[in-house]
């Protein structure tokens, strides 16, 4: 070991008395620093000019200043490849160049040590590169509150395993060649071919699973987000194993006089152990797993982990079905195979005989070939297929045709888009993508499946219809077909654990096994056979929701049987929110926070600052006396809304040239001053006390709780039931979605949706103001590079003079 720590150490300091490496690692330094302040600049500006302490905010700081595409390391990486060719190019090259190589053959010193010796002067220099960094990790520790030090520890290892097995590509593209250039050119080919590696051959079961393996792309993304892993530690090792055991032979055969069967024998024996351990380190059972991000966010929570070990010794098949002639072919085309491998690893490390296959075939429910036309207008599905197949570049043989698809399986219901299909112990069921940004199901609607497939006592949510209620099967807008049991929407209560039914009251009971009743705005008098069960039900102590709407001047409100049981009125008239954007009934309240904290995802959503949509909605009281437990889930804001007593047509609403003002109480309003000369939908009217109108807040969703037999009865009542149809859950920027799915997760006592929250990380602002971090930014960016400059010229003017 002395002597490849002599040759090391000679190779490092050849390395400083060349100015290549002064040079690049000034410029790495000043990328580093050029990308780490560009991002802490803008997170510490934001910060400065929020108001009141209510600006963008990030809830993973150290991984977005960090870590995220955005973040340092992930830049730095990006461009790594183009540092190292440049200091390898040297390494043997040179010595074959200028014939010194035949002394090294002639010494004492065996090649095996040349090799080892050259690595490790340039893991010395990789080394000072990771120093570099280290000075802004350690910059970040000081300016982000409470950093997530372990993940930067993680990514820091990532970092040096990637520099490693750069480095001894590099080493073996220099004992190819005694040009420096040509070492330096077949190293960034080498570095691009084993980037590119992992998208080749992905059609061939064998191949794919081999070249996967040697591809080095994303191999550290791992590592970046905190879950350092044997499988990805050991690749580095192979890989770095494999190229230095190829310099080794190719330099011993320029000292032996052997045959190429025993050269290429020797090449084949390095290749062929490394892939033979690198297959046995990916065995899923084999991997170990080391999360060390703040709450264990890489791994899934205790809870999923119970329902994976239910499912005991039997296997799991997952059958994923992508339809060639639809949108989300994509993922499930021959090249994602092994990236869905990746999607589902955090579930195969706690249940390894999870099985993955893939059909593809094409059908489609909007082209009926019964109804074709001429084929050249109207092409046939086959056609559509052949079409697609070619553009595609896949054979057509490889997919299956749709009457072979439908004997197989039901796809209607799904529209014949990408899903995949869990099977146990002969049990099946669905599991859909969705059409919103992160398409692939999440923790919590896996899990949701699984449950599903293990016939868990699944909650059933029962909608009641025959008196013009909200639609659960229908995309209206007033419908409620999102909300209940859209296979595209994240939300669906079918997606998130719960089953759906509706029921006429009029002609069946409330069947025993469920678990809440929906009643939403019937629009006609509930007959008293109606009124009857529902009293019945509710007097039992079951769980039920009722949604109403204000109501018209003049009209009985239809819910008034069954909300006097309950002691809860709607009071006449209609809640109005200024503004001179949206239409006055448009009303935008306040989710209560001990709602907020049933289902944490919509906490999180109104720290965003996303509101709850509610068009047309009564304010509420609960008259009654201690029979129930009253809590307020939400309120209207109160500087901007009352309850207007006076009719309003919508129609026809005057805009106002409005002035600000405060009432005697505080309160902020709108008082009318000169009219504009326009009529639409939409305006503001004005506050009138005298009128009548009441002043905010107002009550606008109701939870009653109480003690029946035993058993804890929770009833919701909303003043409006436009908050969960089509179209409110589809607006962006809303807490709709949210609040909703929380109410069922309370009637249903939590139980669905599954569990997943995490601890919120607190890393979520920097300690730094703008004006000390353009003075950091000049020392760590520019004066202690310009130092190393001046120590690098000064070094090489000595050693040239010498």
């Amino acid at each position: 070991m002395k002597v490849v720590f002599k040759i090391a150490i000679t190779e490092l300091r050849t390395l400083f008395y060349s100015p290549i490496a002064w040079l690049l690692m000034i410029v790495f330094m000043i990328q580093c620093g050029g990308e780490y302040f560009s991002v802490l600049s803008m997170v510490a500006k934001q910060q400065e000019i929020s108001i009141g302490g209510r600006g963008m905010f990030y809830s993973h700081l150290t991984d977005f200043v960090f870590l995220s595409n955005f973040g340092m390391f992930q830049q730095v990486m990006r461009n790594l490849y183009l540092y190292i060719p440049l200091l390898t190019m040297g390494l043997v090259s040179r010595e074959i160049s200028g014939g010194t190589i035949k002394l090294l053959y002639s010494s004492p010193i065996s090649v095996s040590q040349i090799v080892f010796g050259k690595y490790m002067g340039m893991i010395g220099y990789s080394l000072i590169l990771v120093a570099v960094m280290v000075v802004f990790v350690v910059a970040g520790t000081f300016h982000i509150k409470e950093p997530q030090i372990y993940m930067l520890l993680s990514a820091m290892v990532g970092f040096f395993l990637l520099l490693c097995a750069y480095s001894a590509i590099g080493l073996f593209m220099s004992c190819l060649t005694g040009y420096q250039v040509v070492a330096a050119l077949s190293t960034f080919v080498m570095i691009g071919l084993l980037s590119y590696l992992g998208e080749v051959w992905q059609r061939v079961a064998f191949v794919r699973e081999m070249t996967y393996y040697l591809s080095i792309n994303g191999r550290t993304e791992t590592m970046l987000r905190g879950l350092i892993t044997s499988k990805d530690v050991i690749y580095f090792v192979v890989i770095v194993y494999i190229f230095l055991g190829l310099s080794i032979y190719r330099l011993k055969a320029g000292m032996e006089s052997v045959s190429g069967i025993v050269k290429a024998g020797r090449y084949a024996a390095i290749v062929g152990s490394a892939l033979l351990v690198g297959y046995v380190s990916s065995i899923p059972g084999l991997i170990a797993y080391w999360d060390v991000t703040f709450g264990d966010t890489r791994t899934l929570t205790p809870k999923v982990q119970e329902i994976l070990a239910d499912f005991g010794e039997e296997p799991v098949e997952i059958t994923a079905y992508a339809n060639l002639l639809d949108g989300t072919f994509h993922l499930g085309s021959p090249g994602t195979y092994k990236a869905n491998q990746e999607r589902w690893e955090s579930f195969r490390r706690f249940k390894t005989d999870i099985s993955l296959n893939t059909v593809m075939y094409y059908d489609s429910v909007t082209i009926d070939e019964g109804r074709m036309g001429d084929p050249g207008k109207n092409p046939t599905l086959k056609q559509l297929g052949e079409q697609y197949a070619k553009a595609m570049d896949i054979d057509l043989e490889d997919v299956v045709a749709p009457e072979e698809i439908r004997k197989r399986i039901d796809l209607s219901e799904e529209k014949n888009r990408y899903v995949m299909q869990l099977m146990w112990r002969h049990r099946t069921t669905k599991l859909r993508v969705f059409d919103d940004m992160m398409m692939w199901p999440s923790e919590t609607e896996v899990a949701a499946a699984f449950l599903r497939l293990q016939q868990a006592n699944l909650p059933t949510i029962a909608f009641i219809k025959g008196d013009l209620e909200r639609d659960i099967n229908t995309l209206g807008d007033r419908d409620y077909k999102a909300l209940t049991n859209l296979p595209t929407f994240r939300y669906s209560l079918i997606n998130q654990g719960f089953d759906v039914v509706d029921i006429s009251l009029d002609r069946e009971d409330i069947p025993e096994s469920i678990t809440a009743v929906v009643l939403a705005d019937p629009r006609v008098d509930l007959s008293q056979t109606a009124v009857e069960k529902i009293r019945k039900y509710i007097q039992e102590g079951k769980n039920i929701m009722i949604a109403g709407e204000p109501t018209k001047p003049g009209k009985v409100n239809t819910l008034k049987p069954i909300l006097d049981e309950l002691s809860v009125a709607m009071d006449n008239g209609m809640i109005i929110q200024e503004g001179l954007v949206n239409a006055p009934n448009f009303v935008e309240a306040v989710v209560n926070k001990q709602m907020q904290e049933v289902f944490k995802p919509l906490g999180e959503a109104i720290a965003d600052s996303a509101k709850l949509t509610m068009p047309g909605v009564a304010a509420l009281n609960y008259t009654g006396d201690d029979r129930f437990t009253v809590q307020v889930f939400a309120t209207t804001e109160k500087y901007k809304t009352w309850n207007r007593i006076r009719p309003l047509n919508l129609d026809v609403v005057t805009r106002a040239v409005a002035k600000e003002t405060r009432s005697e109480d505080g309160r902020k309003i709108l008082v009318e001053g000169k009219k504009a000369a326009i009529q639409d939908t939409v305006g503001t009217v004005t506050f009138s006390q005298a009128q009548g109108d009441v002043a905010g807040p107002l009550t606008t969703v109701l939870g009653l709780t109480r003690t029946v037999k035993g058993k804890w009865q929770r009833i919701i009542v909303a003043g409006d039931a436009d908050f969960l149809s089509n179209m409110e859950l589809s607006r962006r920027g809303t807490a709709n979605f949210m609040f909703s799915t929380s109410l069922f997760s309370w009637m249903s006592y939590g139980k669905f949706p599954v569990d997943t929250s995490r601890p919120t990380a607190k890393d979520t602002g920097v300690k730094i103001t703008m004006d000390d971090l353009r003075f950091q930014r000049i020392i760590l960016q520019w004066i202690i590079p310009g130092i190393f400059l001046a120590c690098g010229t000064v070094i090489l003017i000595r050693r040239k003079r010498k």
